[in-house]
């Protein structure tokens, strides 16, 4: 896409409009000028740059860098005196960018249908259980594929890559947008994470359908946000930015979630499990391959059985949110049908067995209090007579708290932990797992600290097979990290195997059934 070259004062009257222009400091003709390029990364600036300045690393000597390399003019929440290029002043830097990343990309969202998936749990499962349907629905069509965002996976069209954001920077997200435009895609299904609505990356993007999955207790640390009012409230700033919003009626704080909805406007579709839902599903039957549903709607005369592939009582939720929003965005019933039956997540309820039988590995990306907790009460109530073994870590540098409320999990419904590394970041491996145990003591169930994680789950997989050997047959619950191929290490990601491969690796040694 040749995208328009916007005039400096056309970026300036968008920031005025948006309230938070301060002030301009520069020769009225520089707003003549058109911006070329627009970066807050001083090694891509190039001639006719407008460059922003943002983060808490920042430094000065990165703009005189910008400078130096092309840039004209800056945007930033205060004044450099060093600087001998022009400078636009504003009052939020973080809402600034996405005005400007607007202009810049000329709203180039608005180009696709759009949809946007929030909650603590299940963002990644409803978001790919809506695009294996909008794909089948596109293919109908001769179309291309949904594009996807997401913590698995970023695909639009040019770009395929594994991500390391839930949801992308801001320009980052729009560049994104543009590929998938230009690449012939129609709908793009993305995450958008509390810390992107609280940092404003997706301010100015109208969702054609926003969905709200769930809320429990994650994120709160220093460097995210500072209690759970701060992260709850961030969640609900997707309600203003919908046209159509599906709500579960199940998540916890309903009443503070409905009158959000309500105060959005937004035309709002709830879904659940009894009458008083637009959608509810009913006869819910666990089977080998997944579970069976039905689902009826207010809607006259609706009323369709469903199939998932996966396990777990909880997943009956994301295909009801995928439901919803294929329904809001008009595809056909036989579309959302095919979609949801062969639909699978890679790193979430991938489960593997031994040949005997006796061995079952649970790989998913559980990662918080309300993941953690909804896995271990649906997979101990599907298999009530294994022993259930997990394999986890936490994360260094950032929500701290799982420490305390996984080990706590943990020790409640587990009978044997390991404890490994799970992107540690700057902080040791060690450190994280042993402040873990202090969690897990009080509770008096046995716990093994293994570091390497190809070791724990090698060592989980070979106590199981001795336990399976006296007739009691083992879960292993792997979770954290699903088919991820990479470790933060320090400030760098590392290449190493999945749990996915190390789990095929232990099933080698103990019999596999791949």
């Amino acid at each position: 896409m040749n995208k328009t070259k916007h005039y400096l004062n056309e970026y300036i009257e968008a920031l005025r409009a948006a309230e938070i222009l301060e002030s301009c400091e520069f020769d009225i003709k520089l707003g003549s000028q058109k911006v070329e390029m627009l970066t807050y990364d001083s090694r891509k600036v190039t001639e006719n740059t407008l460059f922003i300045c943002k983060g808490a690393s920042f430094r000065e000597e990165f703009l005189l860098s910008a400078e130096s390399a092309g840039a004209f003019c800056y945007v930033s929440d205060k004044l450099y005196e060093n600087a001998k290029i022009g400078a636009i002043v504003v009052k939020d830097i973080r809402r600034a960018i996405a005005v400007l990343t607007n202009v810049y990309f000329d709203n180039v969202w608005q180009k696709l249908n759009t949809v946007g998936i929030t909650g603590t749990k299940g963002k990644s499962t409803t978001t790919y259980f809506v695009k294996n349907i909008i794909d089948k629905y596109s293919a109908s069509k001769g179309k291309k594929p949904c594009g996807v965002l997401s913590s698995i996976r970023n695909y639009d069209g040019v770009i395929d890559e594994e991500s390391h954001l839930t949801t992308a920077e801001t320009l980052e997200l729009h560049s994104h947008f543009e590929n998938m435009a230009d690449s012939g895609i129609e709908t793009v299904v993305m995450e958008v994470s509390s810390q992107a609505l609280k940092y404003d990356r997706t301010f100015g993007i109208n969702y054609d359908v926003g969905c709200f999955l769930n809320i429990g207790i994650d994120h709160i640390s220093p460097i995210e946000h500072s209690s759970f009012e701060d992260y709850f409230e961030s969640k609900l700033k997707l309600f203003g930015q919908c046209k159509v919003l599906v709500v579960n009626r199940n998540s916890d704080h309903w009443n503070e979630v409905i009158a959000a909805a309500a105060a959005s406007g937004a035309y709002t579709v709830i879904f659940g499990y009894d009458e008083s839902c637009d959608l509810w599903a009913y006869d819910v039957r666990p089977c080998v391959d997944g579970i069976t549903f039905r689902v009826r709607s207010k809607e006259s005369g609706f009323d369709e059985e469903f199939s998932i592939a996966l396990p777990g009582s909880f997943n009956v939720d994301n295909a009801l949110a995928a439901i919803a929003i294929c329904r809001a965005l008009d595809v056909p019933t036989e579309y959302i049908k095919a979609g949801l039956c062969d639909a699978k997540v890679d790193g979430r309820m991938e489960l593997f067995r031994s040949d005997d039988g006796k061995i079952t590995f649970v790989v998913d990306y559980a990662h918080n209090k309300l993941s953690f907790e909804t896995l271990f009460k649906s997979m101990k109530a599907q298999y009530p007579q294994s022993s259930v073994s997990i394999v986890f870590g936490c994360p260094g540098g950032k929500a701290q708290g799982r420490r305390k409320e996984l080990g706590e999990a943990a020790g409640i419904y587990a009978d044997m932990i390991y404890l490994t590394e799970e992107d540690c970041a700057l902080e040791s491996v060690r450190d994280i797992c042993e402040e873990i145990a202090g969690n897990i003591r009080p509770f008096g169930k046995p716990y093994q600290i293994i570091e390497d994680r190809r070791e724990a789950i090698l060592r989980a997989a070979c106590d199981a097979a001795e336990s399976s050997k006296m007739g009691k047959d083992a879960l292993i619950l792997i979770t954290g990290k699903g088919r991820e191929t990479r470790m933060k290490r320090g400030i760098e990601y590392i290449d190493t195997p999945s749990d996915v491969d190390y789990v095929l690796e232990a099933l080698r040694k103990v019999g596999a059934n791949e």
